[in-house]
């Protein structure tokens, strides 16, 4: 019996903030940030399944991104999401309970945009994804296979949005 597909949602931060002596970490979102990042919640829900588990950085800026999406499934924050290369990013994502058939992953640049090019690098969407992933873009995927297996998963990038 094949296993089932999963949708992967790549997600960057939102425009972030530029405070005084505010470590990079702690920097909030701008006003634009939040605005955008809840159209991208509206996006999630109007062309996606419902969201069934939400992985994101620790920093201020992507855990004020995922408020504003007002995407309310359980979320999970990781460390290492910050500063994340593309296969960190994915080593991630491969930890993902087997259950969880729609997972949203809220990052960083290039840690995102990289992940998603190198999952379906021959899509019609991965030069417009490697040339800019502006803030609040986000990269759909469909995995065939489990999230353990998303090295070596099919996996087809099927959208990119950016909310504006």
């Amino acid at each position: 019996m094949a296993e089932a597909s999963r949708v992967l949602i790549l997600m960057r931060h939102g425009k972030s903030a530029y405070p005084d002596d505010v470590p990079d970490h702690e920097r909030p979102l701008a006003r634009r940030g939040l605005r955008e990042a809840a159209l991208a919640g509206d996006w999630i829900r109007a062309t996606q399944p419902p969201v069934d588990a939400v992985l994101c950085s620790t920093s201020t800026r992507t855990r004020l991104t995922l408020d504003a999406t007002g995407i309310d499934a359980p979320a999970e924050f990781s460390d290492l999401l910050y500063g994340a290369t593309p296969a960190q990013v994915l080593h991630e994502i491969a930890g993902t309970k087997p259950d969880v058939t729609t997972l949203l992953v809220i990052g960083h640049d290039p840690g995102i945009p990289g992940a998603a090019t190198a999952l379906d690098p021959r899509s019609r969407y991965a030069d417009r994804i490697s040339d800019k992933f502006p803030t609040s873009a986000l990269a759909t995927l469909t995995i065939v296979g489990g999230w353990s297996s998303i090295h070596s998963a099919g996996a087809a990038l099927t959208a990119f949005h950016i909310p504006r």
